[in-house]
């Protein structure tokens, strides 16, 4: 026999901003051109990324985004590329945190 619901069990809460995950060569691209059009110094560069990681293409969701920033913060060396490196790694692991790292950096 199938029993039926209880009454007082509550509905699974749908999560309202599903993580996608991009190809590996659509993440290269985007790191690319974040290389290229970066400006603003750190501030900027940071607020960019939450802006089209986080809000738009939602690779990365806000709470694992803050606190990669928070320990970024505590890292000595350039904020913006390690908060790079680090999104870029956990989407494609080693290889995607390399390319995030050089590719933030090389076309400046």
């Amino acid at each position: 026999m199938i029993a039926a619901p209880e009454p007082d069990t509550p509905a699974p809460i749908p999560t309202p901003n599903p993580i996608a995950t991009p190809s590996f060569a659509t993440a290269l691209r985007y790191w690319a051109r974040l290389g290229c059009v970066n400006f603003g110094g750190p501030a900027g560069q940071i607020a960019m990324m939450h802006r089209d990681l986080v809000v738009e293409r939602k690779w990365i969701d806000e709470p694992r985004y803050l606190h990669a920033l928070n320990f970024c913060s505590l890292l000595p060396g350039p904020e913006a590329q390690q908060l790079a490196t680090y999104i870029g790694w956990t989407l494609h692991g080693l290889r995607g945190g390399l390319a995030a790292g050089i590719l933030f950096v090389l076309p400046s």
